[in-house]
């Protein structure tokens, strides 16, 4: 990680917000002109040390996701996050 990096740990204890709160935290975050690290943890999670040291912690809910598999949720996310910053269609906003 880029020793300057906004990182951002995803954990279970985390916040876990909306797409569209997600997209305004990350527009905020690549505003800052730091470079935006995420970290995902192993089969264990994270270290309390590297909890302690992140920007932002996030979580993507409750259950249990295997790595590999939230590095797939996260692109997606990001995805999402940048098409909702740049006003394309989300086709959740709006909905309870």
């Amino acid at each position: 990680m880029h020793p300057s990096a906004f990182a951002v740990a995803l954990d279970l204890g985390g916040t876990v917000p909306t797409s569209e709160t997600f997209a305004a935290r990350l527009t905020g975050w690549t505003e800052s002109a730091r470079p935006v690290c995420f970290i995902i943890g192993g089969t264990e999670g994270l270290d309390a040390r590297v909890i302690a040291r992140a920007d932002a912690i996030l979580s993507f809910g409750a259950l249990t996701w295997p790595h590999m598999l939230v590095r797939v949720m996260l692109a997606e996310q990001l995805f999402r996050a940048r098409a909702i910053a740049t006003g394309h269609p989300y086709h959740r906003a709006g909905r309870p």
